[in-house]
């Protein structure tokens, strides 16, 4: 099983403040692997860097490659079209849009990658329905409970078949019934579809559920 993401060398700062030291990490494919450590760590900072959210310093030993392609070669339009084509994004804040159905907001990233919108419904709509909503798919976000809406979260993540799902604090809002269930859905997904979790948590119950845990402490990997 190869590297799916593999980074050397990876510094991040903000103004005076150093976050990320110097960072070396390789994540195979099919792999779910926890972020963990104390808050300030870089532990996002970490995460937005591999998911191509925000780039590293300017280094000329620095390296990201993500399914074998140097992100460092590529343009911000190139990259942006990379992202939303092969990587998915699950937040703390579901960041639904709250104009839409649960059904419309899954297909939203389908729309931008212009595939065609019978397909992206119809796929929208069977991932609904594997998450368990499919008698919600046509409420607005605020018709939804916490759990629910997170769920619809990880739909809209995966209706452009990504590689990789990256997902920052996925459970920090929810109580520990609905974190558990969200939890163990990531597992169910990464079987049935082989797709990598890069999640960053405080949760100690998903941490320890992880195939990998990555331990950050000031800007370092210590484990």
């Amino acid at each position: 099983m190869g590297h799916i993401i593999s980074c050397s060398d990876i510094h991040k700062s903000y103004g005076d403040l150093t976050v990320l030291k110097g960072i070396n990490l390789q994540i195979k494919a099919g792999e779910v692997v926890a972020i963990v450590g104390p808050s300030g760590a870089g532990k996002t900072t970490l995460l937005h860097i591999l998911s191509t959210l925000d780039r590293a310093d300017s280094n000329e030993k620095s390296q990201l490659q993500i399914e074998g392609v140097s992100m460092s070669e590529m343009g911000a339009a190139e990259i942006a079209q990379f992202r939303n084509q092969r990587l998915g994004f699950i937040f703390q804040f579901h960041e639904l849009l709250p104009e839409f159905t649960a059904l419309e907001n899954v297909c939203m990233p389908g729309w931008i990658a212009n595939n065609q919108n019978k397909g992206i419904n119809k796929k929208a709509a069977q991932l609904l329905t594997q998450l368990g909503l499919e008698d919600r798919m046509g409420h607005k976000p605020q018709q939804l409970s916490g759990g629910e809406q997170q769920r619809v979260a990880v739909a809209r993540s995966l209706i452009n078949d990504p590689k990789v799902i990256f997902a920052d604090e996925p459970s920090g809002n929810l109580d520990s019934q609905n974190a558990d269930a969200l939890h163990e859905s990531f597992f169910e997904l990464r079987d049935q579809t082989g797709c990598t979790f890069v999640i960053v948590t405080h949760n100690d119950r998903l941490a320890d559920m992880a195939d990998r845990k990555i331990i950050l402490k000031d800007g370092h990997i210590v484990l």
